[in-house]
């Protein structure tokens, strides 16, 4: 095909600004896909993308319209998935900019406008949505012409939904996307943007070849890796995959790459058909920011939890992990993530394609610690934490934070991150009512709960979009949580110094209102390197044993007395061995008490049953033995029978 006829582009947008009913209406009117076969979001291929609006995974597809071969790539739009949407970009000669007509413009769309222009991509700038009732056109267009620097003729106005405009949009594609530069006479070099995994042709690599042509069963080499391979199959989209007999210069397809791992496929890496041909610019290896922990409700579905955090990983190469051990939580993984949706996406994911019960820790931030002999180490948990006397510094990873939001809710919004540690830079002003504000932030204050509250403080109008900048020096300490003076591993973190009286008393109030009161006094302790800097106390659940008494020898009252005395030490001993996992089950809102102590006690049947029976002989020997000493030795004997079961 004569390289005037291909044309290559993608669709950039924010969050629901309508990006997968546009590629919906291309296909419909094209003639991709047929009318009967059509359904909402046909390019989300995943269930949850379509439960919740969003696009997840980028996918491609060729269309023919008047002539043209029209390839189209439907990118995310979330912030998590920013580097993906780079190397897509890095595939294609133009971007529709999409701008939704109710929301305007917000944090990813100028966020993705700024990676086209990186790329010297071509925009076609498009107002969508212009047949909702509260559609602001006009308003929207002014945006678009302050951000792009175009005219008001070179803006279209579509509606996704019902199809009105799509086809002139069609027609500027063609017009205003120039076509791609043909060098089949050069040797192989293919940009991969995505891949996937297959059980029969292993690791497929979506591809945009700019030098050269590929065919089946041909050897190639991965730039990067410096891994080898060979093409078991080559194709295009349509969108589902259909071999074809070859892939040319500037055309968008995948390779059957028969690799077991995507790991060896890694996302802007170059195929090409000679190790020393120089990759294509703009690879880097993706790190994850955030980490969790993951860990399994029952115990026995552990070896489960692994085997499908294995086939997440073939499909899903962002997704790092590791073993982790918690006295708490049991074995368990360590999960790097891109960022909190990446989390719940493999949250949602698990749960609902491996039906596995999970309990995921509190996410945090992967911290830079210097030693004192200047090596350097990065830490994912609390527990990794270094002494004070081996450390020279901590940083911690600084983020530049973009805030879109109307100007009449600035002030809530400085002020919040003003309180979140943010960094003010500057304002920017797009129009008399939009703003941008701009600031420098540690990511760990963009965890859990910073999005909510910008929606709260801007009423739900405010849009973010954040980028790595550095790592910069701060003053963090583990702070350790302690019951009945025992170290609760899971409720351990890494907090900023001057904060850690006021957090590590509000988990200890907080735990005060969650244990039940005992038969002994419970100590809940905040601690910092061994310093209680905040503490509660459960006061003992009296129970007046001899109240029944109403007189008699006094040895009746003594052995009553040496009951609830080994009674004390014997319920003390499952609170110690539980209060670990109990009481980080109910802050994760996961487990309740009771059902944690059923767990123990009827984790060995055959123990139980010796003590039971050690517990009936004690309590028959009460009823003929006087002596209370005698009692508190058979006592012994129960207690250590309960403890052997441990």
């Amino acid at each position: 095909m004569p390289d005037k006829n291909i044309r290559n582009f993608c669709i950039i947008a924010h969050i629901d600004h309508g990006k997968s009913t546009l590629a919906d209406r291309f296909l419909e009117i094209t003639g991709t896909i047929e009318k009967r076969v059509m359904k909402d979001q046909m390019l989300d291929q995943m269930d949850i993308e379509r439960e919740r609006g969003i696009t997840i995974k980028l996918q491609p597809v060729r269309m023919q319209w008047r002539g043209n071969e029209l390839n189209l790539i439907d990118t995310p739009g979330h912030v998590d998935f920013t580097y993906e949407v780079s190397r897509s970009l890095a595939a294609v000669e133009g971007a529709i900019l999409l701008v939704d007509a109710t929301q305007g413009v917000q944090a990813q769309t100028m966020a993705n406008l700024y990676l086209a222009l990186d790329q010297n991509l071509s925009i076609i700038p498009v107002v969508n949505k212009i047949d909702l009732p509260n559609a602001q056109v006009e308003k929207t267009k002014k945006e678009i012409m302050s951000l792009v620097g175009c005219n008001e003729n070179e803006i279209y106005s579509i509606s996704g939904k019902t199809g009105q405009g799509v086809k002139e949009l069609l027609d500027a594609v063609i017009e205003k996307i120039p076509a791609p530069k043909i060098r089949t006479d050069k040797p192989l070099r293919a940009l991969i943007f995505d891949s996937e995994f297959d059980e029969y042709k292993g690791v497929i690599a979506y591809v945009r070849v700019f030098d050269g042509k590929i065919k089946a069963h041909e050897h190639i080499y991965f730039s990067a890796t410096k891994k080898d391979g060979e093409s078991l199959e080559v194709g295009i989209f349509t969108p589902f995959l259909k071999k074809t007999e070859e892939l040319e210069s500037g055309e968008i397809g995948y390779i059957a790459t028969g690799l077991k791992t995507v790991i060896e496929c890694k996302v802007g890496d170059t195929i090409a058909n000679n190790l020393s041909l120089e990759g294509l610019q703009g690879y880097k290896e993706l790190k994850p920011m955030v980490f969790a922990g993951i860990f399994c409700k029952e115990g026995d579905e552990y070896q489960n939890l692994r085997e499908a955090l294995e086939k997440l990983k073939l499909n899903d190469a962002s997704l790092v992990y590791e073993t982790e051990n918690s006295k708490a939580l049991g074995f368990g993984f360590r999960c790097g993530f891109l960022g909190l949706l990446h989390l719940d996406i493999v949250q949602e994911r698990l749960k609902r394609e491996y039906g596995l019960g999970i309990i995921i820790t509190v996410p945090s931030v992967a911290y830079k610690v210097i030693m004192q002999d200047e090596s350097e180490m990065i830490i994912k948990s609390p527990q990794e934490l270094p002494s004070h006397e081996k450390r020279k510094q901590v940083l911690e990873p600084f983020m530049k934070l973009d805030i879109f939001s109307p100007k009449d809710y600035l002030g809530s919004i400085m002020k919040l991150a003003s309180e979140k540690r943010g960094v003010y830079i500057n304002t920017e002003y797009l129009d008399e009512t939009l703003a941008v504000i701009h600031y420098e932030i540690p990511l760990t204050s963009l965890l859990v709960d910073f999005y909510d509250k910008l929606k709260s403080a801007s009423s739900g109008y405010a849009s973010l979009n954040y980028e790595f900048i550095e790592y910069r020096p701060c003053d963090v300490v583990r702070l350790d949580i302690l019951v009945a003076e025992d170290p609760v591993e899971a409720l351990s973190s890494l907090v900023y110094q001057d904060e850690a009286f006021y957090i590590g008393k509000k988990i200890v109030e907080s735990l005060k209102g969650t244990i039940p009161k005992h038969m002994f006094v419970v100590k809940l302790q905040a601690t910092i390197g061994g310093k209680v800097i905040a503490a509660e106390r459960i006061s003992a659940l009296r129970k007046d044993v001899t109240a029944k008494l109403y007189g008699g020898d006094y040895s009746r009252k003594r052995k009553l007395l040496a009951y609830r005395f080994i009674g004390k030490y014997y319920y003390k001993k499952p609170l110690e061995f539980f209060s670990r996992g109990l009481v980080y089950s109910f802050l994760l809102r996961s487990q309740s008490l009771f059902q944690s102590r059923n767990f123990f006690f009827f984790s060995s049947s055959v123990g139980i049953l010796i003590a039971k029976l050690i517990t009936f002989f004690a309590a028959f020997c009460g009823k003929i033995i006087s002596n209370s000493s005698w009692v508190s030795i058979l006592y012994l004997f129960r207690i250590f029978a309960i403890n052997s079961i441990k």
